[in-house]
């Protein structure tokens, strides 16, 4: 361990340790996504064959689960795989609008 004086007081082995939890904390997520969609799928199939089994060709019911679950699984993909930060060019346009606004 390095008794380095850092002007910050952020040692290299803090950097480390941060990057560490975040990588962590972000495969822990997909991971969270990937179990979600595997439920949703699951789920939406046993209901189709419960559907298909009591009224085939009748009114097609799972359609609600399927479409109200699914924009919960979109919006939780999106939560974890959209970039965390705009992109520069938007903030830029943003302040730009502000400071004009």
């Amino acid at each position: 361990m390095s008794t380095t004086f850092h002007p910050t007081g952020i040692t290299p082995e803090d950097d480390t340790a941060e990057l560490r939890q975040l990588a962590v904390t972000r495969l822990r997520k997909k991971r969270e996504v990937q179990a979600h969609v595997l439920a949703y799928v699951l789920v939406n199939l046993f209901l189709n064959g419960i559907w298909l089994v009591t009224m085939p060709g009748g009114f097609y019911w799972p359609i609600f689960p399927l479409f109200g679950w699914g924009i919960g699984v979109a919006f939780h993909i999106w939560d974890v795989y959209a970039p965390e930060n705009p992109p520069e060019e938007r903030i830029r346009r943003e302040m730009d609008r502000l400071s004009h606004g």
